[in-house]
């Protein structure tokens, strides 16, 4: 019995032409410039969703440990610039006696404006769901919220298990008259734990932004794909910041916002690919998948 699709065995024989077909409708589709619109629209909210996420859990959690914990995972998605932003975040931290209803109300605004311009940029990826049905506006203007919700729960879960892993790796283990210590027991955990958070934040991103129904399986897939590539790309940048980047040179003040940008813009590029990759396997299931999409155009 042959329980591969027909879809998952064009893939598989011939994974040249699929990774043309995505990278052709990515393109017709203005990728990067909706990837551009994204990164913006991120890095209006990021400061603002992560103060409030701070603020909320501070009340449970230790927040010395919480934004050791912040930083460390800040660093998957910007390469050396979560200091910077941990730095910014405990300063406001300080002061959140300032925080009055408006400035309150106002954070809330700006959080939920990249999740907002990620929808949009998801509904032109997957327009064949939009042609089809659309997504009724209070469901639209709560999902931000629903999702910094859940953004600050995964913390908290990532942030008590963080401290459990951290507590295991200053232990050793003695057999027959030798010692091991842990610690890098501990820190492969930590890492699978960041890539095992990674892939279901983004599994969870296009199981729900895109239009219709998505089944769990094409949702995962995509987030394996963004996932893994993110990971290849998130190295490469570190190791070029660190040894080859001029930008402090060129951009002096503004180096942090310039890389933060960056990192996001390639970010926003690898979720909206991989949201990509998951569009052009639902056109495999229909006659005339193999047809070059239609590109965008301007009037």
């Amino acid at each position: 019995m042959n329980v591969v699709s027909p879809q998952a065995q064009y893939v598989l024989t011939h994974p040249g032409a699929f990774a043309l077909q995505t990278l052709k409708a990515f393109k017709a589709n203005q990728g990067l410039l909706l990837a551009g619109a994204v990164a913006y629209y991120a890095l209006l909210s990021i400061v603002p969703l992560l103060i409030l996420i701070v603020i909320a859990l501070s009340h449970v959690v230790d927040e010395r440990e919480l934004l050791q914990t912040l930083s460390h995972y800040l660093e998957w998605l910007l390469p050396s610039q979560s200091r910077a932003i941990v730095g910014e975040l405990s300063n406001f931290t300080q002061h959140r006696d300032v925080i009055g209803w408006l400035l309150l109300i106002t954070m809330l605004f700006f959080s939920s404006l990249a999740f907002t311009v990620l929808e949009n940029a998801m509904s032109v990826i997957f327009t064949h769901r939009v042609a089809i049905r659309r997504r009724h506006f209070m469901v639209s203007a709560m999902m931000p919220y629903c999702y910094i919700i859940l953004l600050g729960l995964g913390l908290l879960l990532v942030t008590m298990v963080s401290g459990v892993l951290q507590v295991v790796g200053e232990e050793s283990v003695e057999f027959l008259g030798h010692s091991w210590s842990l610690h890098g027991f501990s820190g492969v955990l930590l890492y699978l734990l960041g890539v095992l958070g990674e892939i279901f934040i983004l599994t969870s991103i296009y199981f729900v932004m895109p239009v219709g129904r998505l089944s769990l399986a094409h949702a995962l897939m995509g987030g394996v794909t963004a996932a893994l590539l993110w990971e290849i790309t998130r190295h490469a940048l570190l190791w070029y910041l660190s040894t080859l980047s001029q930008v402090a040179v060129v951009y002096g003040s503004l180096t942090t916002a310039i890389v933060v940008l960056l990192s996001l813009e390639l970010g926003a590029t690898l979720l909206l690919l991989g949201g990509q990759v998951i569009a052009e396997y639902e056109r495999l299931e229909k006659p005339g998948a193999t047809v070059a999409p239609t590109p965008m155009h301007t009037d």
